[in-house]
């Protein structure tokens, strides 16, 4: 497949030759073969040379693509909203997972501020240095913030996570005539020790993936799909931390968590007409499905289970507290009301703003791609936000 994508610097060209040599020793090392999670997970994290783990800046007009609170500080009023109400329940402490610019954590500080919530202690956890450093610029008016490098054993507050379980490393499988295998990469080598191709390879699997696809005898053979064993293994840990934190009180009498992302319920992921699955790739603005494009310098994604996240969140002993499009959640955080704080008559001020919001709402644009998954213990989402709850759909 040839491309036509923006050109990278020569020194990205060449980290990203560095990184690809790293993966074919990882594969001659590993007999040959490694399974596409163990691909991904050295494309994003590799040390020095993952897309998330090097230097390159990754969000805004510069990167490769635009989360919600680069689009509009309203998102993070919004989500501030929820969080404040939430935190008479659970204690005045927050936590963000992969907190990308630390535009939203500046944002939800910032409004709770305007509304007069204290918060005691605002945590991060990021695996980016790159991004590590421009949030530790952004939020240097705000003492509270800290980072930390792991999960705690317990928390009691409210976290969130926004796109962070897409950028986890998925298992990818494949159905044939004679039943599931899970595909991973190999080597197409010729003469030279850089002479080479990343070529698909497909072989069976330890583990039963069928278990893991509803419905997974009806779908035909040659189709192609994800599953997300990483990500329901960070919804166990993240909901037993949030169980524990609940039952031992820290200052509170519940934890919570609100995961933003796109994706869907178990039953429309796995849909007979999704065959080639949701895997797409990130650079420069352009989306395109080649994975073994310029490694470590674009993003590697796929949408999000969200029935299986919510399964994981129950067997660590989390509760589902909601789960609603971006668009439903937003409108009833109340991102309408914090809009017209600008008024329409300031049309200069108002229309960017007004523009901004409906990109958030917009069926067409994130409204109803992108869902809210909200898990916790001890505590629940205020009772406005019942009313467009799908939960029902996982």
């Amino acid at each position: 497949m040839q491309l036509q994508l923006p050109v990278p610097s020569p020194d990205a060209l060449a980290a990203s030759r560095r990184l690809r040599l790293l993966i074919a020793d990882d594969i001659r090392r590993q007999g040959g073969w490694i399974p596409f999670s163990r691909y991904m997970e050295l494309l994003l994290y590799a040390p020095d040379l993952g897309y998330y783990s090097g230097g390159a800046a990754k969000l805004g007009k510069d990167g490769d693509f635009t989360t919600a609170p680069e689009i509009t500080p309203l998102f993070g009023a919004a989500i501030a909203r929820v969080v404040a109400t939430m935190m008479q329940e659970t204690g005045p402490r927050l936590m963000e997972f992969g907190a990308g610019t630390g535009k939203l954590a500046f944002d939800i500080l910032t409004e709770c501020a305007a509304l007069g919530v204290a918060v005691e202690r605002y945590d991060i956890i990021d695996l980016s240095g790159e991004l590590r450093a421009r949030q530790q610029e952004t939020l240097r008016a705000f003492p509270q913030v800290r980072w930390l490098e792991r999960m705690p054993d317990a928390f009691s507050g409210v976290a969130v996570g926004n796109e962070v379980l897409d950028a986890m490393p998925v298992s990818l499988v494949v159905k044939t005539e004679h039943g599931w295998l899970e595909r991973g990469v190999l080597l197409a080598e010729a003469a030279g020790a850089e002479d080479f191709q990343f070529a698909f390879g497909d072989r069976p699997s330890a583990w039963d993936i069928a278990a893991s696809i509803p419905d997974a005898d009806g779908l035909p053979a040659g189709y192609v799909t994800e599953i997300h064993p990483v990500a329901e293994g960070f919804m166990r840990s993240l909901s037993a931390m949030l169980a524990r934190g609940a039952e031992s009180g820290q200052g509170g009498q519940g934890a919570a968590a609100i995961l933003i992302d796109y994706g869907f319920p178990a039953a429309e992921y796995y849909h007979p007409q999704r065959a080639q699955g949701t895997l797409m790739c990130h650079y420069r603005h352009h989306s395109h499905p080649d994975a073994f494009y310029l490694p470590g310098l674009q993003d590697v994604t796929a949408h999000v289970n969200f029935s299986s996240m919510a399964t994981a969140a129950a067997e660590a002993g989390a509760d589902v507290l909601g789960y609603a499009s971006h668009a439903a959640f937003l409108l009833d955080a109340g991102i309408g009301e914090a809009l017209l704080r600008t008024s329409p008559d300031d049309k200069l001020r108002y229309l960017p703003q007004a523009n901004a919001v409906q990109r958030l709402i917009s069926p067409a644009e994130m409204g109803e791609l992108f869902k809210v998954l909200v898990v916790g213990k001890g505590t629940g989402l205020p009772p406005n936000f019942h009313r467009n709850d799908r939960s029902h759909r996982l």
